[in-house]
């Protein structure tokens, strides 16, 4: 089971992101969860929120604490909230930032798999909003491989409607532009 936490603040999407994942892993078959975590926020408050996907019926209904993976939709929380706690060693931190993988490193600690993608200039360009949400779900696909990009495409179309084939576009960008390294 792969357990991911994703940082945004409130109205960028950290939640619908959460939501499209988990139905791009059950369009390919596989079991998910996503959930959020959150309270009486409001938009632009620090947000949580969680996946697990799985090959095999999930049975887990506890908080994640120690996540294989880390998705950060806005770099200005990285002063203000330890998005690194709990991330396991050998795990894979993600950051919208058009700072460098090693960068990121210096400036968490973090010494596992580091991806960076400038979402928010993808975003700004392909949805005229510097929305990252569906960027980064495709910063996520190409770090993780736990999905394909391709099965996507139905949920976003159902979410988004006529939207959809602009955040198709953003998603595969951010896919194709994630830069990825170990941290120095």
């Amino acid at each position: 089971m792969v357990e991911i936490r994703w940082h945004g603040r409130g109205g960028q999407g950290a939640v619908t992101s959460v939501e499209m994942f988990a139905l791009t892993a059950i369009e390919e078959g596989k079991f998910a969860q996503g959930f959020p975590s959150f309270g009486p926020e409001r938009r632009g408050a620090p947000v949580a929120a969680f996946n697990r996907v799985d090959n095999k019926r999930i049975k887990v209904r506890s908080g994640i604490y120690k996540p294989d993976v880390v998705v950060v939709l806005d770099p200005s929380l990285m002063s203000t909230v330890n998005v690194v706690e709990g991330l396991k060693p050998d795990g894979i931190l993600i950051v919208n930032t058009v700072e460098s993988p090693a960068e990121i490193g210096k400036k968490t600690g973090f010494k596992g798999t580091i991806a960076t993608v400038d979402a928010a200039h993808i975003a700004r360009e392909e949805l005229g909003v510097p929305i990252t949400n569906t960027t980064m779900l495709g910063a996520l696909m190409r770090a993780t491989k736990l999905v394909k990009i391709e099965s996507a495409e139905v949920p976003l179309k159902n979410r988004f409607g006529r939207l959809a084939p602009r955040n198709v576009k953003a998603m595969t960008r951010a896919y194709k532009e994630l830069k990825i390294s170990k941290a120095a």
